[in-house]
């Protein structure tokens, strides 16, 4: 069976289609959710800064922006994992149907 065929088979393949969409949709998702809260934080500690220099308590030296920026980290590593494992369990699975079906 030659290369070009089975490339062919897989890509008209209904469930490739499925595939492509549900991956990107999730991954743009993902994407906004990190990276929507990580820029506006930017932007806010670089236009108003006072807004997160307010200390979290009396004599604390840890101002609120500390624990955002943290949450903010941690989320986007968090959300790695989610991704990682749809990408290990969900499409996985769906990639290893399509390719069975591109070899008979």
């Amino acid at each position: 069976m030659s290369q070009p065929n089975i490339q062919a088979r897989i890509r008209s393949n209904p469930r490739f289609a499925e595939l492509v969409g549900k991956r990107t949709r999730f991954a743009i998702i993902l994407s906004l959710v990190v990276l929507v809260p990580y820029y506006s934080f930017m932007f806010l500690i670089s236009t108003q800064p006072q807004l997160f220099a307010t200390k979290i308590g009396d004599g604390s030296v840890l101002t609120i922006g500390w624990p955002i920026a943290a949450l903010i980290i941690i989320g986007g590593w968090l959300l790695t994992g989610v991704y990682i494992s749809r990408a290990n369990g969900e499409f996985d699975s769906i990639t290893q149907e399509i390719l069975k079906e591109a070899g008979k």
